[in-house]
């Protein structure tokens, strides 16, 4: 039987990161579709078309990778709004961030987030992580 090609939304500002993050996945031959928007306000019109019939084009994502620093809204404001939600808070939510501070850590936790990692500063590492992330979220975890 064929492994489910999951899908990852990155919610990530910054097109060079977004570049990094999908040849990493790609490298890491994690099973996975990367979809992207780039700003907090973007994030909620993407799950809104996947949720209208009419305008599906795709599933909502298996996982939601979310950086903190973004313009109009930022990661925290975005946590929170799809934790409140009740069509998307089911869906797992990991900062992506280049942050390393405690207090951006335990501010991530107490919104919901389902992990927090700091973004590493080699190409090689990053593709460790996207190995770590596939491997944990798409063979151990069970979905809803």
């Amino acid at each position: 039987m064929p492994k489910k090609t999951f899908c990852i939304l990155l919610v990530d500002d910054d097109p060079d990161d977004r570049y990094l993050l999908q040849t990493a996945f790609e490298e890491s031959e994690t099973p996975c579709r990367l979809n992207y928007v780039s700003d907090g306000d973007e994030i909620f019109s993407y799950l809104d078309k996947q949720i209208q019939p009419e305008t599906s084009t795709e599933q909502l994502p298996d996982l939601i990778l979310l950086d903190l620093n973004m313009p109009k809204k930022n990661g925290w404001q975005v946590l929170n709004e799809l934790k409140q939600s009740p069509l998307f808070k089911h869906i797992p939510v990991v900062i992506l961030t280049t942050s390393k501070s405690p207090e951006h850590v335990r501010k991530s936790y107490s919104l919901g987030a389902s992990s927090f990692i700091s973004k590493p500063s080699s190409f090689s590492n990053l593709v460790e992580v996207t190995k770590i992330l596939g491997k944990y979220w798409f063979d151990v975890v069970t979905f809803v």
